[in-house]
């Protein structure tokens, strides 16, 4: 996203925890044409979100555009995973987005205009088993968009404030790699998508508001069939989890993640995951009698 908006010779404030990760994207994302400014930011505390619009603000005297981006996973079944990650993934995944959009939100109201972008998931709309507290906060972030553009249509700013909610299939990102796992195998999941396609809607749905925007054929198909059968919908992909996850993941020891402290791992947009699975499926195939 970075790159992509500095392409477009945008303004980019990165914040997230890694510093010198951040440094590298921003060198990235100047040599794109962009100006950026960087602001080390663990956004499951209130004060450091302050932070990030403070200092924007006064390097760059307004914000047109706010993306809550930041999102982690916790995998299995859900009384395997311990409650202090459950815990931890709401305070990043949904009191997170809540924090960014109250700032961007308090600023939207004093400058009369803004986009405000909150990354759901196609989980806000079809839970998925196997990540059930992940798809209760993306659930959350898809209902704090609904109800805050009622309030903003209620006070007449619908034309020059907007709330969007991407919700993309699961992508090949570090996301994978990056999440609390207890189910017993590599993390995994049916026909991932490239996260460049992630990356695409949310700059255009930061141009052009759409309230709700599933992204892909997938994630479009999944949501018009919830909407339909939701009963059936949910059995299915559960069925697909379960496949993936639980009955075909080769074995893989518990892990937090990142959700307590980051990793080294994972600095680059692709997260392998894709051909990791390629090769876990050749590997199993050749073991089969």
């Amino acid at each position: 996203m970075a790159l992509k908006l500095g392409a477009l010779h945008a303004n980019v404030v990165l914040a997230a925890r890694r510093t010198e990760l951040l440094e590298e994207v921003a060198a990235l994302t100047v040599a794109a044409g962009g100006k950026v400014l960087v602001v080390t930011t663990d956004v499951s505390q209130a004060d450091q979100v302050e932070q990030v619009a403070a200092k924007a603000l006064d390097r760059f005297g307004a914000i047109d555009v706010w993306i809550n981006n930041a999102g982690v996973g916790a995998i299995g079944r859900f009384e395997d995973i311990p409650m202090v990650d459950h815990s931890r993934l709401i305070d990043i995944n949904l009191k997170g987005v809540i924090y960014g959009s109250h700032v961007a939100m308090r600023q939207f109201r004093r400058q009369g205009y803004g986009s405000l972008v909150n990354l759901g998931s196609i989980d806000s709309e079809v839970p998925l088993a196997y990540q059930a507290s992940y798809s209760a906060s993306k659930a959350g972030v898809l209902s704090l968009g609904r109800a805050l553009n009622e309030e903003i249509r209620l006070v007449g700013l619908q034309n020059r404030v907007s709330v969007s909610t991407i919700m993309p299939w699961a992508a090949d990102t570090p996301w994978w790699p990056h999440a609390a796992n207890y189910s017993g195998g590599t993390p995994r999941m049916a026909a991932m998508d490239d996260p460049q396609k992630v990356v695409d809607a949310v700059i255009w749905v930061s141009l052009h508001p759409q309230e709700e925007a599933p992204v892909g054929w997938k994630a479009k198909a999944s949501y018009a069939s919830h909407r339909l059968f939701p009963d059936l919908t949910e059995r299915m992909s559960a069925n697909i989890a379960h496949e993936y996850q639980i009955e075909t993941a080769p074995p893989a020891a518990p892990t937090s993640g990142t959700l307590h402290e980051p990793m080294q791992s994972g600095r680059d947009m692709e997260g392998g995951v894709r051909m990791r699975m390629r090769q876990e499926d050749d590997a199993r195939r050749v073991q089969q009698p």
